[in-house]
């Protein structure tokens, strides 16, 4: 597994930038407890945060796998951190319940398209069961959750129109990808429960497309293989006229956000994260990475376990004027986030 530049200037940017977020201090002498840590967002998470011990923040951070072997490659300079703990175990069982957790953030997901198809039990397993046990520990600890929701709750959006956080949108339960929407929906719905039957205490986010350095080379989703088809100078293949029109997310604007609304959010309530310099049609995002290597965009037929797996939505764009109210302003346009990662992965496929 490629190992993740962490010294490139601009992923240390991103972290300095994620630290500068407004509440942060709340977080000193904390213990936070990250699911699904060797992931595109925990990984980040975890490495704003032990850097923000690296300022005498005193936070004790246990992250979460299923893999001891992908976490020493994704996170293994922190082993010898007495602020770093990682806890092998699959979401599914119980989490610990020695540690009294400040704060807990179950990342833990199947979250592309492949996945859904060859793991659609798993994936709804993941999901519902990893929800269950977080919100029952935060519970037993009276800790706060902050819930990762995606825009895929909301389904596929009528023409013309964006999703704000009461929106409700067309879904299809024929098929397995439904394993994905639907058990991220019944999460939420296990949240509110626990809010209004048990008075825990627990932030939502739904975030939209997230993409950048910390992506993992199996993740199968359109725009993670035109990433890593440009590094390695390859045409970017799209599967597809392209035309869908998603709203995307620079993955230091997601955990900035996340923080954000963690410390200045509703108890409750759902926030949408999203960046309206990051609307963007997928033939438009095949083409920036094609061009910042010179290479070209060319059509292929997906293959049918590929089409299985794919979202339904077409216009999925979400509405972020509720975050936006709250204060939080994303920092990164498009271009912006597509020359960030782009070049810190190619620094680690130089140093390969």
């Amino acid at each position: 597994m490629m190992e993740l530049n962490k010294d490139h200037p601009f992923y240390q940017e991103d972290l300095q930038y994620i630290l500068s977020t407004p509440g942060i201090e709340v977080l000193r002498g904390r213990r936070v407890l990250v699911t699904g840590a060797t992931g595109m967002i925990g990984v980040c998470l975890i490495d704003a945060l032990m850097s923000f011990n690296r300022q005498g923040a005193d936070i004790v951070i246990y992250a979460l796998g299923r893999s001891r072997d992908k976490a020493t490659c994704r996170l293994g300079e922190y082993y010898p951190d007495k602020h770093f703990v990682f806890i092998e175990q699959d979401v599914r069982t119980p989490l610990p319940s020695h540690i009294p957790f400040d704060y807990i953030v179950p990342l833990a997901s199947n979250t592309h398209p492949l996945a859904y198809s060859r793991y659609p039990i798993e994936t709804i397993e993941i999901n519902v069961k990893g929800t269950e046990y977080a919100l029952q520990r935060a519970l037993d600890f009276n800790a706060t959750v902050l819930y990762p929701s995606t825009v895929e709750i909301y389904g596929n959006a009528r023409t013309g129109e964006s999703f704000t956080e009461d929106y409700t949108g067309a879904l299809n339960l024929s098929n397995a990808r439904s394993c994905y929407t639907e058990s991220k929906r019944l999460s939420e719905a296990l949240c509110q429960s626990y809010i209004s039957e048990k008075g825990t205490r627990v932030k939502i986010v739904r975030l939209g497309r997230v993409f950048g350095p910390t992506l993992l080379p199996d993740d199968s989703k359109a725009s993670s293989q035109f990433i890593f088809n440009a590094l390695d100078g390859k045409d970017i293949v799209l599967k597809s006229r392209g035309d869908q029109y998603y709203s995307y997310v620079y993955v230091a604007d997601a955990v900035a956000a996340m923080l954000y609304i963690l410390f200045h959010g509703e108890n409750g309530a759902a926030y949408n994260i999203a960046n309206d310099h990051c609307h963007v049609r997928l033939k438009d995002f095949a083409q920036a990475c094609a061009g910042f290597v010179g290479s070209k965009v060319v059509f292929d037929r997906p293959s049918d376990i590929e089409r299985s797996g794919y979202s339904i939505a077409t216009n999925a764009i979400l509405c972020a004027n509720k975050l936006l109210g709250l204060g939080f302003i994303p920092r990164y346009t498009f271009e912006d986030a597509i020359k960030r990662t782009l070049s810190i992965l190619h620094s680690c496929h130089i140093e390969k």
